[in-house]
């Protein structure tokens, strides 16, 4: 490690990048956008999946008046064949074998557009392949799904770019609707929002106009009340706006923030009364943004309220990820698993997988038996279930103090699906799961509101629990029964192999008993269950 260098944010990069392999495959795949370009770079094996190693964004515009002249820029296009160079020079340096790059909206419609695919080809040395509207929304809709159940649901996924907006429809993870629109946010505001503050009058308008042009797209009642996933830069800086709204560090860990209707629309509300400049300093909207977030907004506004939606969900993967998947046919996107990411992510940490998933079932039995003597809800079920999984990821940094860890890297974690909360709950369950316990001395735990640390206090009491009935890393607990009384809460466990012996295990779940205690109030005693 490099002097000076943050072994945290290091550690976070070997979690998310994971260290070079020679049996993995490194590919890449280019959006050509009509606001940005981007580069992935990911190496994939059968067995982890995908990991992006690197990433490369440039901002040509190439939708920059299209919507007027019907062609593409001079100066956009020698901007974008510049980016691409060097997005080529870094997938060279970076060993990739196979690289696919595709081109959206601007180049489609434009009038110039083949023309560029061949200046691409002539002066980067890159096929460009320029795509249609339905596999355009195929790709982005498989990106989504492999991070989101979308099983046992009906959902809508929006991409907005620059040029167009993509929505897809699913019910029970089956696709039943794929329309793409000129609804891109660069066009929107090169067509109403030109003036360096519009009136709020301006953007109603806009919102009127949008609205309409949606009505018309899809049947709206078919889809009232369906959940909405938003993918594109539009919904990466909402999210990260709102994270600085709701006082949360910014980053980058936006995947899977929850976005209530409300906050968009004062969001929207807010932006209409600044300038450029003034809205460049918002905290958590990119500067680059500055100009065309207002069009992106009101486009998310009307469909929030044309679907009647409570919230909208924050992909932070789109269009490259599912063309990533394409080119290895990793048909894992179909999975309904929404614990894929953590488990991806503790692998990447090099984590003690059989541990940490039999700790998830024994904290999971214990909550289903101790649920209502505690007084804890349903949904933090799932909260518990991230822990568990999650709970030993600070090992790739030091076993010392990897509870410490483990808070930090499920806190800057990009993949994992969790909102903002829910993050901070997960990791908090997490750092507790060994040593002192929650505590007023801990400002992260402190700063939550009452009913918050309730759940952390309850949560993490069960996860210490079962952590030391696996005290040996070994699978040797094979059932749990609790029974309680006035005076304590007796825990009985039985081996996975007849005769085996518990007596670590045992030790393990009696010595981090105290925080269970104090939620149940009552004396906890972890015992062996006469032998049948």
């Amino acid at each position: 490690m490099t002097r000076g260098q943050d072994p945290i944010a290091t550690a976070a990069s070997t979690a998310e990048h994971g260290p070079p392999d020679p049996r993995t495959e490194r590919i890449a795949a280019i959006d050509v956008g009509s606001n940005s370009i981007r580069l992935s770079v990911a190496e994939y094996d059968a067995h982890r999946g995908l990991r992006i190693i690197d990433e490369f964004k440039d901002q040509p515009r190439l939708a920059a008046g299209v919507a007027g002249t019907g062609s593409l820029d001079d100066i956009a296009m020698a901007r974008a064949i510049d980016g691409l160079k060097r997005m080529r020079d870094v997938a060279e340096r970076r060993g990739v074998a196979r690289i696919r790059a595709v081109a959206t909206s601007a180049v489609r419609e434009a009038e110039n557009g083949k023309a560029f695919v061949k200046r691409v080809q002539r002066e980067v040395g890159l096929e460009l392949e320029v795509i249609d509207p339905e596999t355009e929304a195929n790709l982005s809709y498989r990106s989504v799904a492999h991070h989101f159940s979308l099983a046992n649901s009906r959902s809508m996924i929006a991409d907005i770019g620059g040029g167009s907006l993509e929505l897809i429809g699913a019910v029970n993870g089956l696709v039943e609707l794929t329309t793409s629109l000129p609804l891109g946010a660069v066009r929107l505001n090169e067509t109403w929002l030109k003036d360096d503050r519009p009136t709020h009058k301006k953007v109603a308008e806009l919102r009127t106009w949008i609205r309409r042009r949606l009505k018309r797209a899809f049947d709206r009642h078919e889809w009232q009340n369906a959940a909405l996933i938003g993918s594109g830069g539009t919904f990466t800086n909402l999210g990260r706006m709102v994270r600085a709204r709701r006082g949360y560090a910014i980053g980058e860990a936006v995947h899977g923030e929850d976005v209530r209707t409300a906050e968009v629309e004062q969001l929207l509300e807010l932006l209409s009364t600044m300038t450029t400049s003034e809205r460049a300093e918002v905290p958590g909207l990119n500067p680059q943004r500055a100009d065309i977030i207002l069009a992106g907004l009101a486009l998310t506004a009307e469909l929030l309220d044309l679907i009647g939606a409570r919230s909208v969900t924050v992909s932070a993967f789109g269009l490259r990820e599912g063309v990533l998947l394409d080119m290895v046919g990793d048909e894992t996107a179909l999975s309904a698993d929404p614990l894929r990411a953590m488990r991806e992510f503790v692998d990447r940490c090099q984590g003690d997988r059989p541990h940490v998933e039999h700790v998830r079932v024994l904290a999971l039995t214990l909550f289903d038996r101790l649920r209502d003597p505690i007084g804890a809800d349903s949904s933090e079920r799932f909260l518990l279930e991230a822990a568990s999984l999650l709970h030993d990821v600070g090992q790739v940094v030091a076993y010392r103090r990897h509870h410490r860890h483990s808070y930090d890297l499920i806190l800057h974690a990009e993949r994992i699906s969790l909102t903002s909360r829910d993050r901070e709950l997960v990791a908090l369950i997490s750092r507790y799961h060994r040593r002192k316990g929650p505590t007023k001395k801990h400002h992260e735990f402190t700063r939550l509101p009452a009913d918050d640390q309730a759940i952390v206090r309850r949560l993490s009491g069960i996860l210490r629990v079962a952590d030391g009935l696996d005290r040996g890393h070994s699978s040797a607990v094979d059932r749990v029964t609790t029974r309680l009384t006035k005076e304590q809460l007796s825990i009985k466990v039985s081996p996975r192999v007849p005769g085996g012996n518990l007596t670590l295990e045992i030790w393990g779940a009696n010595r981090k008993a105290d925080v269970l205690e104090k939620v149940v109030g009552r004396r906890v005693v972890v015992d062996r269950a006469k032998d049948v």
